[in-house]
């Protein structure tokens, strides 16, 4: 029969003690993040408020400052402090910018919120700000990890903020019709044709029927009077011969 030495067994009780200590330890630690909140945060839109919680990881020091790398398509121009620590103050940098100031109690929490004039238009669905957080004592936390397919849980995630999609573009109005021309209203008079005219030509044919019908009486009247003067001529003629 198998039997454990006393001091075996306090000592195989002291390993998974230490081992669960330093699980909770790194648990504690890797739990520490940087977080960032904006409501309403639509992309292509602005102003947006965003607020940042930067949790204390430092037993010993205070934090003096948080560093932040801007998403491609945002300016340093474009952000401004709203609210932070007691003296913090913020600074463009080459990508970024920096809030910084006195530093914090050790075991607290800094927070602080930014406004970004707008955001860029083909924004995703998450806009991440990749944070390095400084210390009174010299040490510095990077949160700059991005969630990937193969690692969609980094141990160091950067924070981020939800993004809804763009607006949808205004539909132009349409452009007026313009008004139909007005029928043109038939008319009863038959349209000229190019050999009218609008004077009415003199009808020669009419004419020469006209003094062919003089002719006509003249030559008529002339043989009645030579007529009358033959059947005169005549009875005067017998007239004689009978006396």
């Amino acid at each position: 029969m198998m039997r454990f030495h006393p001091r075996t067994v306090r000592r195989s009780t002291v390993i998974p003690l230490t081992a669960a200590a330093t699980l909770l330890l790194t648990a504690t630690a890797a739990s520490a993040h940087v977080e960032a909140v904006a409501e309403a945060a639509q992309a292509g839109a602005g102003p947006v408020a965003v607020a940042f919680t930067v949790e204390a990881e430092s037993s010993t020091a205070g934090i003096t400052g948080v560093k932040t790398q801007l998403p491609a398509g945002l300016a340093p121009s474009s952000v401004s402090l709203t609210s932070g620590p007691d003296g913090w103050v913020l600074s463009p940098t080459a990508d970024g910018y920096e809030v910084a100031g006195p530093a914090i109690a050790t075991g607290v929490d800094a927070e602080f919120g930014i406004t970004i004039t707008q955001l860029p238009a083909d924004t995703g669905a998450e806009l991440p700000f990749k944070t390095l957080v400084r210390y009174s004592d010299g040490s510095e936390n990077a949160w700059i990890e991005l969630p990937t397919s193969s690692n969609p849980d980094p141990e160091n995630p950067a924070p981020a903020i939800t993004v809804a999609p763009a607006a949808a573009p205004a539909t132009p109005a349409a452009p007026a019709t313009p008004d139909a021309p007005a029928s043109a209203v038939p008319s009863s008079t038959p349209a000229a044709t190019p050999g009218d005219s609008t004077t009415a030509d003199p009808q020669p044919a009419a004419s020469t029927d006209d003094e062919s019908s003089s002719t006509g009486l003249v030559i008529g009247a002339i043989l009645v009077i030579a007529a009358l003067a033959g059947v005169t001529l005549w009875l005067r003629r017998r007239r004689s011969a009978g006396s």
